[in-house]
């Protein structure tokens, strides 16, 4: 009776067994039908570090043709470099898990080839295509070796392609921070890049001209970056009451001229339908062409008519000029040998570099920017605008009053720290609201009630972009060559700086309707490891990590026996 017993009970567990994996199999099958049909990601992390802002999943989803991303960050490189690589890859992943089958993407090692001459020839292409590389120090057994890398991709979209710069460098940061800035920014860099080569440029935007504003020479870099979102055009205004009605913005760009009360009026009306302007207006007239023939030049206050306009909309522009310790550098004399006179390069204080400190997305991780002469910005009255500050000066900075002696002496004297002590002057501001028309009470009736004027005395919601130095859209062009330099590059130090991503971002921002931009804002938090308290508790983390999991196996199974002892001694 007990073995007939025991037999029927090891049946009916065999077939409790069977149903349960039987159960497990439809259960499985089932999840699997079901997820085929609905898509749902959950992410777990504080930031949200795994999550595609809606906008991205709009542009993926509305995509109706492969995207396809050659990476060329893969290889022998530091850990760094790996933890950039790993996080594209889950970023693409991400991308690709919205995307189905509108995101490809492959990981290439530019430096695989064992041919020194194809490789080469490999690295010139991806240099021409538009990709920064970047050189880093590895130590092998025989010593340190230097390489290249690409850390960067090429994203192609039916017969168009566009380089994809994954590491982006910003002055003063340190290499943990810049790595972490461009994983960050991750996410915005690819949207925007598939966004420039899929979507069809629709919005126009124009640089306003006939008030001695920068030629077309002088802005044709930043035109061409322009050109990659918007249709770039120039307008002269001329009085025409409909010269602006086709624009989404305008970029009034160092003018030297005063406007006229009626193309005032025009802008004024341009901005209360909704038109977005980016002002760049000089506080502060100087040349450096002054100062190749003599010592010292005058640096002069700037009146081009549009002081009360900017007043009415929130800001005012100084008429001065900022000195600033933390400046670009240009060649000065730095003593002689024998009869010959020995150059180098000096800071310049009238050419302050400004860092973007704000974490506003028009200005969040970016270079340093250069300017030249750059003038402080005060906010003022105008109820119901919001006003953020994008740019200022550094701690060491001052303001000084037009007229002001612009001399050389200052790059042989060493400055006194004790009289730069006006901190984080503004130069650049971002106003956002209901604008009030400067020319309220200010017509007549006759005018005003014109079915063809049209005139209004408030903006719709609207914003727009007050800078206080013209020369920051300027890039160096070459008269005698034609050639035109990248807008930012400072040919003293060969490198350049971040004034066209700054240009680039004030227009997106002003002109933004998906919100794209606003992807920039996110924040991914490194959490590194305490270094200190590392070399402090090493041993007992060490033995906590060793011997903890060895003594929960060995109580586990005294426990384990102990039960199994009781269990078949009943």
């Amino acid at each position: 009776m007990s073995l007939q017993r025991e037999k029927n009970a090891a049946k009916a567990f065999s077939e409790r067994a069977g149903v349960k994996l039987v159960s497990l199999l439809v259960s499985i099958i089932a999840i699997n039908i079901i997820g085929s049909y609905l898509f749902k990601r959950f992410d777990l992390t504080s930031e949200k570090r795994y999550s595609l802002s809606p906008t991205t999943i709009d542009l993926i989803n509305n995509l109706d043709d492969v995207v396809y991303v050659k990476v060329y960050l893969e290889g022998n490189f530091p850990a760094d470099f790996k933890r950039l690589r790993n996080k594209t890859k889950e970023m693409l992943d991400e991308f690709r898990a919205y995307g189905k089958n509108k995101i490809e993407y492959e990981f290439i090692n530019p430096s695989a080839n064992p041919d020194k001459k194809q490789r080469e020839k490999l690295y010139r292409q991806l240099a021409k295509q538009g990709l920064q590389p970047t050189t880093y120090k590895l130590n092998e057994k025989e010593g340190a070796v230097e390489n290249t890398i690409f850390p960067g991709a090429i994203v192609y979209f039916r017969e168009k392609e566009m380089p994809l710069q994954l590491l982006k460098s910003r002055m003063g940061t340190a290499p943990v921070e810049m790595l972490n800035n461009s994983i960050e920014d991750l996410e915005y860099e690819i949207s925007n890049t598939i966004r420039k080569l899929s979507e069809n440029k629709n919005d126009k935007i124009a640089f306003v001209q006939g008030h001695g504003e920068l030629s077309k020479a002088y802005v044709a870099d930043i035109a061409g970056a322009l050109s990659e979102y918007y249709i770039v055009d120039t307008v002269v205004i001329n009085a025409r009451l409909n010269s602006l009605d086709n624009f989404k913005a305008i970029i009034i760009a160092k003018p030297n001229s005063a406007f006229d009360e009626k193309d005032k009026f025009i802008i004024d009306q341009f901005v209360m339908r909704g038109g977005k302007i980016l002002w760049l207006v000089d506080g502060c007239e100087a040349s450096m062409d002054s100062l190749q023939n003599t010592n010292a030049t005058l640096g002069m206050p700037v009146d081009v008519n549009i002081a009360d306009q900017l007043f009415k909309y929130g800001v005012r522009i100084n008429t001065n000029v900022i000195q600033d310790l933390r400046a670009a550098e240009i060649p000065a004399p730095t003593g002689y040998v024998g009869n010959q006179i020995q150059w180098g390069l000096q800071p310049w204080l009238f050419f302050p570099l400004i860092i973007p400190t704000s974490e506003h997305p028009v200005v969040r991780n970016l270079n340093a920017i250069r300017t030249e002469f750059i003038s402080s910005i005060d906010t003022v009255g105008a109820k119901g605008l919001k006003k953020t500050i994008l740019l200022a000066s550094s701690k060491y900075s001052r303001t000084l009053p037009t007229p002001v002696k612009v001399g050389l002496e200052i790059l042989v004297n060493k400055p006194d720290e004790a009289m730069f002590n006006k901190a984080y002057e503004p130069v650049a501001v971002l106003l956002e609201g209901e604008f009030e028309s400067v020319f309220t009470n200010r017509i007549p009736p006759s005018i005003q009630l014109n079915k063809e004027i049209d005139f209004k005395e408030k903006s719709v919601a609207n914003k727009m972009i007050v800078i206080s130095d013209g020369d920051i859209i300027k890039n160096k062009y070459k008269v005698e060559t034609g050639e035109v330099f990248p807008l930012g590059y400072d040919i003293y130090t060969d490198q350049t700086f971040g004034n066209k991503n700054f240009i680039l971002n004030c227009l997106n921002y002003l002109c933004d309707d998906s919100g794209l931009i606003s992807v920039r804002a996110r924040e991914l938090k490194i959490r590194l490891l305490d270094k200190k308290k590392v070399a402090k508790q090493r041993l007992q983390w060490q033995l906590l990590n060793v011997a903890l999991p060895v003594v929960l196996i060995i109580i586990f199974g005294i426990i384990q026996t102990i039960l199994r002892k009781r269990r078949y001694a009943k």
